[in-house]
């Protein structure tokens, strides 16, 4: 049985959620998200509420029915809270900056990498070696940040590159005389 599954996910004040077969359409103050799940699992609206169900008890419909509902409550959150990302520069010379829509990077090449923004995502630098990323689309915030940072991922001898907030960079020790 799935724990996060058997959940149903509340619908806060403010928040339409309107289901059309296996498509989930939910509108928020933010704006409107959609995912259609997959014939594995029933979706049904009830009670204020949206609740997951699987079709059988085959390995595949319990897959999908915690993933389901965690992609129902993904929409929910961004139609009212959005998501963020927090990214931090760490290393001699590397900024941020917005140029316009895109942003920015000096990241030790010979040339700044321009990096352009989807629309959707909006991104800020507070601090030069600051990045902040929001929207509220989950997986294209996630993917957005995964794309910076896979300019300068941080190496494990000095620690320097382009981390998420908080990360822990494993270190290793460097070469002995």
């Amino acid at each position: 049985m799935s724990r996060i599954g058997k959940k149903p996910v509340a619908l806060p004040k403010g928040v339409d959620a309107k289901i059309e077969g296996q498509k989930v359409i939910v509108k928020g103050p933010k704006g409107t998200l959609t995912f259609t799940a997959t014939d594995d699992v029933t979706i049904v609206q009830e009670d204020g509420s949206i609740k997951v169900t699987p079709r059988g008890t085959s390995k595949r419909a319990r897959q999908q029915w915690g993933m389901a509902r965690s992609m129902v409550e993904n929409l929910t959150i961004g139609v009212t809270t959005g998501f963020k990302k927090e990214m931090e520069l760490v290393g001699v010379g590397y900024r941020a900056a917005m140029q316009g829509k895109d942003l920015k990077l000096s990241l030790g090449y010979s040339h700044d990498v321009i990096f352009e923004v989807p629309q959707g995502i909006t991104v800020a630098t507070p601090k030069p070696t600051e990045i902040v990323i929001e929207g509220i689309d989950a997986q294209q915030v996630g993917q957005v940040a995964a794309n910076i940072r896979e300019w300068r991922s941080p190496e494990p001898y000095k620690g320097k590159g382009i981390r998420y907030k908080g990360e822990f960079i494993f270190r290793k020790e460097g070469k002995k005389k």
